[in-house]
Parts: structure tokens; C-alpha cells; sequence
């Protein structure tokens, strides 16, 4: 095992322990292996020789691409030939952790006298000229420009990166900090991702142990909906890095108790102490290196992760006070399921089970973006998605409100309507049972009538307990942080309030539509008491019961809140035109006084709950040495 840091073993701490896994670690393994396979978690034999060869394929035609341009910058033929060119795949299939379906991340390495003007223009024409390839999508303004397309059914996203070099040799690595040299920023960012899942690899003491390990908990976060980074839970890169620290910390263990330890773990970690697989180091550029005591930014980070690969970043800077308390409570889930998994009492199937986000609260907020066009609507729900997490952020500062959970993804909509009324509702998320069924051919012909393309994101609302004595009904008021995220979204350079609409609005829980529910799954009924779940207590040690952003300790339950009543921001007006979908203008309106049953109020503090027991790893084993504390 080749460390690379003169100690004798990867990372930047000792391992906790390097003994061998145990029979009974070794049998959990193999079961769990077996549940990894039911769920489908691996694609055929077949899928992955199709990927092998469409790889290649890809190879050829971006050394065709850098030929033809060089040719058409007066380059020789046997130059134009030489100047080569090179792909690297990065994320879940670089990393061995991919599924059936899933993209493959793909960066084209070019020689310096080819453009990126040249890759949306030459390379996406290339693209939708050959063979199996489906629809061909370019977004050269992305922060980190990108095509998207499909090759024989695979997916694929494209980055680029322009070296300084007048020629690709086919043995080139990105390994080297000197190829950053000379680079735009845009470069410098789409070769972060291969040369960031490189070196992941490279520090892991057992590869196989690690995708093994890693494919257990990318699958559980997604199940449990807390895999995405853009709503300010983790991506793909952090879960990944996660794993890799325990692997490091227990180099000669096996994929089940890797899976034990890092629930326990990660419940248990100091945070704000940042995750790192290696020491930050500095390199050629001049350019910022993630480091909290120079950067004041760097130091809000709550669950900082940090990218092995030069120059050095914080891959969570998204994580909020809501989303990380969220987290922490599944690492405490998960902590618990597997322990029973080891004692024969639980199935590794309990562990992937399925979120109960749409069952665990009383009131949640829709956020409505819609358009007329499906290509507008891409990007307008887009936008208004990457902002989802500054409404978050903004609620959490609602004095009676105790957490904001954002769901991981939106849901789309393609609604037929005949008339103004239908639009008008359709904008405001009030989709009837008829609208949803009609289909294109009812409304050909049909005077008036339009498209309209909607995708809905939703955040759960947990509030606290009324006060003991309290009487008579409250008034939540989130009107502020409501406002100023619409205001927010529309700042957005290409925003057109004729073509597009937002509206954030309330509902109840027994008013959620049905396309939020899994066919047959119940949906919850209005008034009903429900289990109530701690988030904040449960025996969580102070370093990882992180307080919110007013400093203020707030108890939090994640099950049906206390509250009467809320008042929204803005609710959509929007008309149907001879051009399409036209949304004209936001009207501020107020919600009425609910009257809700009484709930039972709980008490959430760790300090008054001694009988639960955390998580704790095995005797002998101390999570303060992976953080350096252990005997400070």
C-alpha cells in the first residue's frame, strides 16, 4: 500500500484500527453484497460491454474532432494527426459505482489551439451526426460548460479542457499540478472532476473494499433522499470522500464493516472539523485554496469536505443548518439499523427503505415554476432548483419555525388547458383531476388554449411545539423569506415575466397531490397524530447537535408540527395568449386562520432524554483519532 506521506498510512490521521474484519463482519458482507444485487444496484454484462464500446467510439470521434480542427487552423496532416486528443470518465462510473441507466461523466482533453467555441460548434456537430446518437443538448454558459447527449441509449454529459500543450499524447495522466498552468478558470474547473475521482482512488487502501462500501451508502442516501448537492445535501464526490476517510481509517476491513463504522462515525464527527484524505497542498497557481482561516466564507462551511486534488475546495458548501441536522439524524438511523444487522435482528433491506418525506409533516411549502415551453421550462426550473437552498436558509431564521427540509428533486408537469381558469390554476399548483388526464390531441384546435410546463419542489416545515398554556390559534409568518426568494428568482438575467412564473405557496399535508406518492402508497390524513421523531436529541453528543443559524438551541421534531395557521407570500396570476403561456404578475395574498387539533407536545432536548443510547463504535476503537483529538 503506497502512502505517499513518509507515515506509513493514507490520510492525515493514524488508522483507528488495522485489524482484520471479523467472521461475523465477513457474513454481514456477503448478505449485504446480496441485497446490493436485488436492488439493482448492478448493470448486466451486456450493459457494461455496451459501455466499453460506446466509450470507445467516443475516443475516436473526439480524436476526430481535434484533427479536423487542426486541419481548419492550417496544421499539416501529419500534425493534425499527432495532436491526438483524450477522453477521461470521472463520477460514479470512474469511480466503479454506477447502476443500470446511469451517465457516464466524460472530459475531452485538447490541445491548446483547439476552442471551446470549437467544441459547441465542431465536436456537438460531430455528435449529432453519428450513429445512435439521440438528442444532442449544448450549455456552453454553464458555470462548468457542458453536452449533453445519448449514445445507444447511454447517457452522457461532455465537459472539455483546453491544455497548454500543442499536442495529447495517449499516455497522458492529469495527475500533474503543472498541467493547470495557463488555464482558464472554466479548464481549471471541468478537469477538477477526473483529477479530484483520481486521487480518490489513489488514496484508498483497498479499491474493491471501497466501491463495495461506497455503492452501500450512494444507494441509501438516495433511498432516504438526501443525495443531492445542489439542495444542499451531498453529492456523488462527497459521499464518496466520506467513504474513503473510513476506509482509511480502517484499511484492512471489509465492505460490511466499513458501512457499520461510517454511520457511527459521521454521527459522532466534530464538525465544523473538516473530512480530509490528505493534507491541502499548495500548487503552481494563484489561485484560492479552501482554508477557513484566511477566507471567512470558508469558515461558515457546517459539514466541510475537502477535494484531494489541487487547488483544494469545500465540495458541501451548500449544507445548511436544516440539511445537516437532517443527516445527521439517517447517520444515526443507519448507525442503529446495521448494528442490528451485525446482531442478526434486522435485514440490510431495512436500511434502504424508502424516505417518508411526504408522510413526516403537517405543512409544507410548494415552490411552482412554470412556462410555456419545454426548452424554457429546462432552464427556468433549473434556476429557480439552484436557489431552492437561499429560500431555505432564509425560513431557518423564522423565529417559531425549527427546521426547512427541502426535498431532493422536482416534479414535473405538462398540463393541457383550455381555458384562462385552467392556467391560472395550473400556475398556482392547482392541477385538477381533469387537466391532469386530458391529453395533447383534446386541446388541437381548441381557441384559447395552451401548454403549460410546471415542475413543483417542496419543503417540509417543522415547527415548534406550542407553548404549554398557549390557547387560541398562530400565525406563521414566512412572508419574508418568501418575498425575497421570489425576488431572488427573478434577477435571474434571462428571467421574462411574460413567459415565466413563480409562486410559493402552503398546503397541508392531506392536500398533496398524488404524483408525490408511489402507486399504492397512502397518502397521510389530515389530522391524524403521528409518531414524533426527534432530530436534535436522542442522546446526540454537543458536537454534532448543530444549532441553528441565530445561535439560538431550538428543540426540532421531523413529525406533525404545532401550528394554526401560515401566511404566504405570493400567489400567481397568470393569463393564456395568442403566444402561449404568459405569467403578468405577482399578488400578495393572505392565508386564513386554520383551526388544528391539539398535538402533544414532546420533549426533543438530549440533556432530558439519558435512556437513549448513541451510537458508539466497538471497544477499543476511538472516533477523536480521526480527527486528530484523541489524548488532546
Amino acid at each position: 500500500m503506497a502512502t505517499g506521506n513518509g507515515t506509513g498510512y493514507l490520510g492525515v490521521t493514524p488508522p483507528i484500527s488495522t485489524s482484520e474484519s471479523s467472521e461475523r463482519e465477513r457474513q454481514v458482507t456477503e448478505t449485504l453484497m446480496e441485497e446490493l444485487k436485488k436492488q439493482g444496484t448492478f448493470e448486466s454484462d451486456e450493459e457494461s460491454r455496451n459501455r466499453e464500446i460506446v466509450l470507445g467510439r467516443v475516443a475516436a470521434l473526439v480524436k476526430k474532432f481535434v484533427y479536423e480542427v487542426s486541419l481548419s487552423h492550417g496544421l499539416s496532416e501529419t500534425a493534425a494527426n499527432a495532436a491526438g486528443g483524450k477522453i477521461f470518465t470521472f463520477g460514479s462510473y470512474r469511480l466503479g459505482v454506477h447502476g443500470p441507466g446511469t451517465d457516464i461523466d466524460t472530459l475531452c482533453v485538447v490541445p491548446k489551439h483547439v476552442s471551446r467555441e470549437d467544441f459547441f460548434e465542431v465536436f456537438e456537430k460531430l455528435l449529432r451526426e453519428a450513429e445512435g446518437v439521440g438528442e444532442v443538448s449544448g450549455v456552453p454558459e454553464a458555470y462548468v460548460p457542458i453536452i449533453k447527449t445519448k449514445i445507444s441509449g447511454i447517457p452522457i454529459d461532455f465537459l472539455m479542457a483546453r491544455l497548454a500543450l500543442s499536442s495529447i499524447p495517449d499516455d497522458l495522466t492529469l495527475r500533474d499540478d503543472n498541467l493547470l498552468r495557463n488555464l482558464d478558470e472554466r479548464c481549471i474547473r471541468s478537469l477538477g472532476g477526473s483529477r479530484v475521482t483520481d486521487e480518490i482512488l489513489r488514496l484508498v487502501p483497498n479499491v474493491t473494499v471501497f466501491r463495495d462500501a461506497l455503492r452501500c451508502i450512494k444507494l441509501w442516501a438516495q433511498r432516504r433522499a438526501i443525495y443531492s448537492n445542489v439542495m444542499g445535501f451531498l453529492g456523488g464526490v462527497a459521499w464518496g470522500m466520506l467513504v474513503a476517510r473510513i476506509c482509511q481509517l480502517y484499511p484492512n476491513a471489509i465492505a460490511g464493516a466499513i458501512v457499520s463504522r461510517f454511520f457511527i462515525i459521521m454521527y459522532q464527527w466534530s464538525w465544523p472539523q473538516p473530512v480530509l484524505l490528505k493534507q491541502i497542498e499548495d500548487g503552481p497557481l494563484n489561485v484560492r485554496v479552501w482554508n477557513p482561516k484566511i477566507y471567512p466564507g470558508d469558515r461558515s462551511h457546517r459539514m466541510p469536505i475537502i477535494t484531494p486534488a489541487y487547488p483544494s475546495m469545500c465540495a458541501t458548501h451548500n449544507v445548511t443548518a436544516s440539511t445537516q441536522m437532517i443527516m445527521t439524524e439517517e447517520f444515526k438511523r443507519g448507525a442503529e439499523i446495521v448494528d442490528r444487522v451485525i446482531v442478526g435482528s434486522a435485514n440490510w433491506s431495512e436500511l434502504f427503505s424508502k424516505h417518508d418525506f411526504f408522510h413526516r409533516y403537517r405543512y409544507y411549502l410548494q415552490v411552482i415554476a412554470s412556462t410555456g415551453s419545454a426548452d424554457l421550462q429546462i432552464k427556468w426550473a433549473g434556476t429557480v432548483e439552484s436557489r431552492i437552498r437561499q429560500l431555505v436558509m432564509k425560513l431557518e431564521y423564522v423565529d417559531t419555525l425549527t427546521l426547512a427540509h427541502p426535498f431532493i428533486k422536482g416534479f414535473e408537469q405538462v398540463s393541457y388547458c383550455q381555458t384562462d381558469e385552467e392556467v391560472r390554476a395550473v400556475a398556482q399548483g392547482d392541477i385538477s383531476e381533469t387537466v391532469r388526464k386530458r391529453k395533447k390531441e383534446e386541446i388541437e384546435g381548441h381557441e384559447g388554449a395552451s401548454v403549460v410546463h410546471s415542475t413543483t419542489f417542496y419543503i417540509g416545515l417543522a415547527i415548534e411545539p406550542k407553548p404549554v398554556g398557549a390557547v387560541g390559534p398562530r400565525r406563521l409568518d414566512i412572508s419574508y423569506p418568501t418575498t425575497e426568494f421570489t425576488k431572488l428568482v427573478k434577477m435571474w438575467e434571462k428571467f421574462d415575466e411574460a413567459k415565466m412564473g413563480i409562486v410559493v405557496r402552503h398546503i397541508k399535508s392531506s392536500a398533496l397531490p398524488d404524483s408525490v406518492f408511489d402507486q399504492g402508497e397512502r397518502q397521510p390524513r389530515s389530522g391524524v397524530k403521528r409518531p414524533n421523531k426527534s432530530i436534535k436529541g436522542s442522546g446526540q453528543s454537543n458536537n454534532t447537535s448543530p444549532d441553528m443559524p441565530n445561535k439560538k438551541r431550538r428543540s426540532s421534531h421531523m413529525g406533525p408540527d404545532s401550528l394554526s395557521s401560515l401566511s404566504t407570500s405570493h400567489i400567481l396570476k397568470s393569463t393564456a395568449t395568442d403566444n402561449g403561456f404568459s405569467a403578468l404578475s405577482t399578488l400578495p395574498t393572505s392565508t386564513p386562520v386554520v383551526e388544528v387539533p391539539p398535538i402533544p407536545t414532546y420533549t426533543t432536548s438530549s440533556k432530558d432524554m439519558p435512556d437513549i443510547k448513541s451510537p458508539h463504535l466497538p471497544f477499543g476503537e476511538n472516533v477523536a483519532v480521526a480527527t486528530g483529538t484523541a489524548g488532546a
